[in-house]
């Protein structure tokens, strides 16, 4: 165990200094392979040949596939279709826009992937729709932030894509054991919105005529079939992840050039610049967090720890719960996709040694880190919600704070019931 402090220690001590995490990823590296050097240890040239392999992997080109899928319907006009049919579903309910505002995230969770692009894709729609109807500008913002957090839980998920990916497990369960944590997240912020509603002013719309459902449900019906034809496509067999992302991207194509035609080729490549950066940053961190895993594992690191666990003969569930403390603040300063990365070849192995079901772990370390985009220093959702709401930082903190209370629920739900994750995979097992 004692190279585990420069693996850990030395990865966050790098970032404490402001590192870039890849940078603080591979000089994390470097420093492993010198202390290793005088006994036998690996070769630096080793580091660039296990880069390149970890790139060169099939499952991984869905992840700039679905951020592509996902920019072409924020382009487009996907989104405001996705909230005018979720206002006519629920805008009756007390609550009012606040429902609205969950069900609309829960529906573009499942073509969007991450927490980020829900909260840049229909949190400028929602809070201006919030505004003009007298919601409170707090309220609006907290409830968008958090809705957010369903991105990387409701399938399909890029966090728990990459997580599967490291870990052997199998995608297509990971997204099917993401539901029903994502739909229980969405349930108890409207339980919230609801309660707060008795306080707060929160306007609502009269209940819808039928022809009004009819005229919102079709124009939403072609976007509302994504998340079926990615999730269902996958679980029936009929393509893997990643053609999974393929053909979302050929979908979001098709109803922005031919069937609403709103969006032009100039926007097709200003998307295919947006998509190609950010994939670049996430396929770089992963490029060398692969040799980070490979050589943890190398150095038995995430043997010995598991060793180490075993040991302590701790119950599952007050494992779990340390897990959740230790999530939540990695959370804090990580993006939830390098914290995965980084994480799992570490706790995979230590996790099936004290007998935790891996799938069920994925969800849960997904669901336990997503917190963090909603929170101090570095969330990156609420630097989202700061140009949109015209709110400082440190307002938007603090608007987002009574929904930490639901999603908080949600985790501990999970701790003491696995099955909410377990119970629709183990159907199809």
């Amino acid at each position: 165990m004692s190279i585990l402090l420069p693996f850990v220690g030395g990865l966050f001590g790098f970032m404490a200094i402001g590192l870039p995490v890849f940078i603080a990823l591979g000089a994390t590296c470097l420093l492993a392979l010198a202390l290793t050097s005088t006994s036998g240890g690996f070769p630096v040239e080793l580091m660039s040949l296990k880069i390149l392999q970890t790139l060169n992997s099939f499952p991984l080109l869905a992840i700039p596939l679905f951020i592509l899928a996902a920019n072409l319907l924020n382009r487009g006009s996907a989104t405001e279709r996705i909230f005018d049919f979720a206002n006519v579903m629920v805008g009756f309910v007390r609550g009012g826009l606040g429902h609205v505002n969950v069900v609309a995230s829960m529906i573009f969770a499942g073509m969007s992937g991450t927490a980020a692009a829900d909260a840049a894709g229909l949190g400028a729609l929602e809070i201006k729709a919030m505004k003009a109807k007298g919601y409170p500008l707090a309220y609006s913002t907290g409830i968008t932030a958090a809705s957010s957090v369903i991105g990387p839980i409701i399938p399909p998920s890029v966090a728990m894509l990459v997580y599967g990916w490291q870990a052997d497990v199998s995608i297509g369960a990971l997204f099917l054991g993401g539901f029903l944590p994502g739909v229980l997240m969405a349930a108890l912020l409207m339980l919230t919105t609801l309660i707060m509603s008795y306080y707060i002013n929160m306007p609502t719309r009269d209940f819808p005529k039928f022809r009004e459902f009819l005229h919102a449900g079709k124009r939403a019906i072609l976007p509302l079939f994504t998340p079926f034809i990615i999730v269902g496509g996958i679980w029936s067999g009929m393509f893997s992840p990643t053609e999974a992302g393929a053909v979302a991207c050929m979908y979001a194509l098709l109803l922005g050039l031919v069937v609403y035609r709103d969006v032009s080729v100039r926007d097709i490549f200003d998307v295919l610049v947006r998509s190609m950066e950010f994939s670049a940053v996430i396929l770089l961190i992963i490029a060398i967090s692969g040799f980070y895993g490979w050589l943890l594992v190398r150095l038995q690191v995430p043997q010995s720890l598991a060793a180490s666990l075993i040991e302590l003969q701790l119950p599952n569930l007050g494992f779990l719960l340390i897990l959740t403390v230790f999530f939540v603040i990695v959370g804090c300063f990580m993006s939830v996709i390098e914290s995965v990365l980084i994480l799992t070849p570490i706790l995979a192995p230590a996790i099936i040694a004290t007998g935790i079901d891996p799938l069920f772990f994925g969800v849960f370390m997904v669901v336990t880190l997503s917190t963090g985009v909603i929170t101090p220093p570095f969330g990156t959702v609420l630097y989202i919600m700061v140009p949109i709401t015209g709110l400082r930082f440190e307002e938007v903190v603090k608007a987002v704070a009574p929904f930490l209370l639901p999603i908080f629920a949600t985790i501990l739900l999970l701790v003491i019931w696995p099955q909410i994750v377990l119970f629709i995979p183990n159907l199809f097992r």
